[in-house]
């Protein structure tokens, strides 16, 4: 079966680049996870087809057809899955936006990571293929930056802090679900509420890719860009399915017992800190800080959860 075309919202059409390319690509619906299995064994079909014809052999008539069919179905397959898939894209380029480069040119640098992702992509490890593209689409995008030699509107003085914020937010966004709270990012990251203000709405100067930051002279922005994709995409796909299965369960905690397991397993991103050093962050006594994991570990381990907390916070 084919992908279903998704039902079109009535709008006026638009007039540039963008707006018309937004338009087409609204006409192709996501994919269901089954639809994904499906073209990817096509693709991979087509795959093995066009190999075996480039290796030759004495075929008949019929299996040279046979392997021409599977061919032109790998790669009509290829194409449906990247149309499919061209919104992911613009989601993630519009995060970059102010960053040197015009929207629609990070669109086609992040087509090209979502195309390396559609060929990558390997079906039986049961990834779902949205959360493995990101990783291919956001590598493909900061390197189309660097390379041209581009600029980061970032203000020198709060580049670490600012890169702070954004990466605790976007990971605390991907764990519950929503947009964090302020004293939820400074809980995580271990800023005070008003760096992160200062930094969510910081004013925007040139700063190069180029140029180093800190005190490491051999430090260039452009490195701390790229440290986000440091894990392999195969890594991010199982944190992240992690993380999914971390949502509900933290939903049911008290916002101290949040704040407090976010701490204690670095669920943040960063490293897990002891009980003293997140009693000393929320100014509380180490004795409490135990107490308050205690009932929040005690909440997570109930059969009423149907969770399983081994293997998740290790």
């Amino acid at each position: 079966m084919s992908p279903r075309v998704a039902r079109r919202v009535s709008r006026p059409k638009s007039t540039d680049a963008v707006g018309i390319y937004l338009d087409e690509v609204s006409a192709h619906a996501l994919l269901t996870a089954e639809d994904e299995v499906r073209l990817a064994r096509a693709i991979e079909l087509g795959k093995a087809a066009g190999q075996e014809l480039i290796e030759g052999g004495k075929f008949s008539d019929a299996k040279i057809l046979q392997l021409d069919e599977a061919v032109s179905a790998g790669a009509a397959a290829k194409a449906a899955f990247i149309r499919s898939n061209l919104r992911l894209v613009i989601s993630i380029a519009k995060r970059y936006t102010g960053r040197g480069l015009d929207l629609i040119d990070l669109i086609q640098e992040g087509n090209v990571g979502l195309i390396r992702a559609v060929e990558k992509f390997d079906w039986r490890k049961g990834f779902k293929f949205s959360t493995y593209a990101t990783w291919w689409i956001r590598q493909s995008i900061t390197r189309g930056l660097g390379n041209n030699a581009r600029t980061i509107r970032l203000p020198v003085h709060m580049i670490d802090i600012v890169r702070t914020v954004q990466d605790t937010a976007t990971h605390l966004a991907e764990v519950y679900q929503r947009t964090p709270t302020i004293a939820e990012i400074s809980i995580a990251s271990g800023l005070d509420e008003e760096k992160v203000s200062a930094a969510m709405g910081a004013p925007e100067d040139c700063v190069s890719l180029d140029q180093t930051v800190g005190d490491n002279s051999e430090t260039a922005l452009g490195d701390l860009v790229q440290d986000e994709l440091a894990d392999n995409p195969e890594s991010v796909a199982v944190l992240a399915s992690r993380d999914a299965e971390l949502v509900n369960a933290l939903e049911h905690l008290e916002e101290i017992e949040r704040a407090v397991m976010v701490l204690r397993f670095g669920l943040n991103g960063g490293e897990p800190m002891t009980l003293a050093g997140i009693g000393r962050h929320l100014g509380v006594t180490r004795e409490r800080v135990r107490q308050i994991e205690g009932k929040a570990l005690g909440k997570l381990r109930h059969p009423s959860m149907n969770f399983s907390l081994e293997g998740l916070l290790n």
